[in-house]
């Protein structure tokens, strides 16, 4: 009975140890928006790097923090690629990307595969940029679809790439004056021919949709994606009749009142290249010259822009109208 007293008064130092260690680690992920976010910006940065490159992209670390806009701007690497990120509420975060990653993702697309050697230090241009920013907007994607029933949408959903900054000292001006909740992952592409760092930093205090609203948004996206296809195609399956006209003259009533079978009518000089395509309503919708397509008449689009309400149309269609004599 000692014996077993004397260990039960030795194991609690243990355990509550381990209870204490557990409760720290839980009030962090409660302060810092629960581990949501720190889970799906790992599934998101290695999806986005398979769906648009088709390339292995591991997060062997990341850390999640609140920093404070001077404490944001002292993190940046050196040459990093910095793409600035509009979300809900005119929110505005940053994205940061490390001269060794922002390598890696270009030598795949230009060379095929990434090279193990350390990238010559140079200033990212608007190339650079241009370059990554599919595999920006697919993460960022991918982490609004992982986020969709935890609360870290909140604060970490709704953004998307809205422009590259070849300079990070407007970032002061730039980004609000708050706190942000930064995500720095450790990433590796290709079993680790190259590794560096990628940072997302988004507002502390989130303004986008709570858990939930974001599925039956894109419930209603969806309703009206599809009312909008089914009236398209109903519209468009509408006939739409198009009339040729060579010319129009203006006669004496006289004249009009002669003519007969065989009677022939003087038309301007430019009748066969200035023929205007009109609708129903008389209205010129587009301007366009004589022709034939397939033995049978045509018109061709001039591609005029004087006639107003142009609207494209197949050139070589067969014509609308013929020239008809009287009777």
């Amino acid at each position: 009975m000692a014996e077993r007293d004397k260990a039960a008064r030795d194991r609690p130092g243990v355990i509550w140890h381990k209870l204490a260690i557990a409760r720290d680690q839980a009030a962090t992920h409660a302060a810092e928006g629960g581990p949501g976010a720190d889970r799906s910006w790992r599934l998101a940065l290695a999806r986005a790097a398979q769906d648009v490159l088709s390339m292995p992209l591991d997060v062997p670390r990341l850390s999640l923090n609140r920093r404070s806009l001077t404490e944001l701007t002292d993190l940046l690497p050196d040459h990093a690629m910095l793409a600035v990120l509009e979300g809900p509420g005119d929110a505005l975060g940053l994205m940061a990307m490390s001269p060794a990653i922002l390598s890696g993702l270009i030598e795949v697309q230009t060379m095929g595969r990434v090279l193990s050697q350390a990238p010559l230090p140079r200033k990212p241009t608007r190339t650079d940029a241009a370059l990554v920013a599919p595999v920006i907007e697919r993460a960022l994607a991918a982490l609004d679809e992982a986020l969709v029933d935890e609360a870290d949408l909140v604060w970490a959903g709704g953004f998307r790439y809205a422009s590259f900054l070849d300079d990070p000292r407007p970032l002061a001006l730039l980004l609000d004056d708050q706190p942000y909740r930064v995500l720095t992952a450790q990433v590796s592409l290709s079993g680790g021919a190259k590794s560096g760092e990628v940072m997302l930093a988004l507002p502390a205090e989130g303004r986008g949709q709570r858990p939930g609203m974001a599925a039956a948004d894109a419930s209603d996206a969806h309703a009206v994606l599809a009312f909008t296809h089914q009236m398209t195609e109903a519209v468009l399956a509408v006939p739409c009749q198009l009339e040729a006209v060579l010319a129009r003259v203006t006669l004496p009533l006289a004249a009009v009142l002669d003519l007969e079978p065989g009677a022939i009518v003087a038309l301007p000089r430019n009748a066969l290249s200035g023929i205007r395509l009109e609708g129903l309503d008389g209205l010129p919708l587009a301007a366009a010259r004589l022709g034939q397509n397939s033995g049978l008449r045509a018109v061709r689009l001039s591609g005029e822009a004087r006639l107003p309400h142009a609207a494209p149309a197949i050139a070589g269609a067969p014509a609308a109208a013929e020239l008809a004599q009287a009777g």
